[in-house]
């Protein structure tokens, strides 16, 4: 086999996004050869973009034709984990969208089925590829940044408007996304905050619903974590403020990283700081640096874990976001909202049936409102609101 023949289950933006890069030949590795969705006009429109693939109505019966190799998955949250469980059973490999889901429980039970099976398993984490992100991990990692102190993540630059959110009925609910912006907008930066600095081991965190726009779920979150080396980490986002910030700080005992505005700046210390605490006879030193700055051009991430994603399935290469990773952003974002719901402070791994119990109310109790505003965004705008903006 010396290509991929990927399946696209789910032809919404996202779906039909990823076919635009690969039949631009931008994967030169994969064929798409089956569309899915249940949305008929969905699917009308997907095979009049790409008329060489066979469309089905139901990822089931796109995954049982027998022609795909691999299985795109980009429909509604809750639904990524029972057809990724699917695909699995039936020896395919998969690339799901973010988030890995909506609850912990449901996505680490595919996690499970994922480490049975044997099949590449990635998840559409496309920050990752941003060279400045990387970068940032590889200090921090490495031991150069020393002990880390702190994490502070400005990230309120997700602003959308009230057509945005009347576009679709399933969009900022609690029976269709599972959450706000959290679930929507900030699983990247979820993933990031990991990535780069490891998981904490509790949250204390405030989410406001509706605090800006005429909807059921949180637009405005702050979130503070603990870990057990005494660092902590503060995170703030909304999708109610403009211009808005997007500025990331890093601190250790041997230095600070920041990257805001498409840099990546480096101050680091000519000794670790506890150290000179200790050391020092000056009680009005300031420890001496050293500085450095990174920039990179922004690279379009999703052909690059696209291709990353053929290749690990044709020749064993590793991927650079293993789908098995996609807990580790959804449990900060569970604990943060049973943090809020409860008014206390949640360790990780969150507690399971809490969180599902909680939710499961807020589903029962949710008024469905018909929504009808249309929104057309061309390629080159759904491909400029995936960019991280600084």
């Amino acid at each position: 086999m010396d290509k991929v023949r990927l399946g696209i289950i789910g032809m919404g933006n996202m779906g039909s996004g990823h076919l635009r890069s690969i039949i631009n030949g931008e994967c030169p590795r994969i064929n798409v050869t089956a569309l899915a969705d249940t949305d008929p006009e969905k699917l009308r429109k997907a095979e009049k973009l790409f008329s060489d693939a066979a469309c089905f109505s139901t990822a089931e019966a796109l995954m049982d034709s027998g022609l795909a190799d691999a299985v795109l998955i980009a429909v509604p949250h809750y639904d990524h984990p029972k057809i990724a469980m699917e695909a699995f059973k039936r020896s395919l490999h998969v690339m799901t969208e973010k988030p890995a889901g909506v609850y912990t429980r449901q996505v680490r039970e595919m996690n499970e089925a994922a480490a049975r099976s044997d099949v590449k398993f990635a998840i559409m984490f496309n920050q990752r590829t941003n060279p400045l992100y990387a970068r940032a991990r590889e200090i921090v990692k490495s031991g150069q940044l020393g002990d880390t102190k702190r994490l502070v993540w400005i990230v309120t630059n997700w602003y959308r408007t009230q057509a945005y959110y009347d576009s679709g009925s399933w969009r900022a609910t609690w029976n269709g996304e599972g959450g706000g912006v959290l679930l929507n907008q900030a699983p990247h930066n979820l993933d990031l905050w990991q990535w780069i600095f490891g998981m904490p081991k509790s949250i204390r965190a405030f989410c406001t619903v509706g605090k800006y726009h005429n909807i059921g779920v949180e637009d405005d979150v702050t979130i503070y974590g603990e870990y057990d080396n005494g660092a902590t980490a503060v995170f703030i986002s909304t999708t109610g403020e403009a211009p808005g910030s997007n500025r990331l700080e890093i601190s250790g005992t041997k230095g600070k990283l920041v990257l805001e505005e498409g840099k990546l700046r480096y101050w680091k210390l000519k000794e670790d700081e506890r150290y000179t605490c200790f050391n020092c006879k000056d009680g009005f030193v300031w420890p001496e640096t050293e500085y450095e700055e990174f920039t990179a051009p922004e690279p379009d991430g999703h052909p690059i874990l696209l291709n990353n994603f053929a290749d690990a399935v044709l020749d064993g290469t590793e991927l650079i976001a293993p789908g098995e990773d996609g807990i580790n952003s959804l449990s900060i974002s569970n604990a943060a909202y049973l943090s809020s719901w409860t008014d206390s402070r949640i360790d990780i791994p969150v507690d399971e049936d809490a969180f599902e119990k909680h939710l499961s109310k807020l589903c029962q109790n949710e008024r469905t409102v018909k929504k009808s505003v249309v929104i057309n965004e061309t390629a080159e705008a759904l491909s400029e609101r995936w960019k991280v903006r600084w």
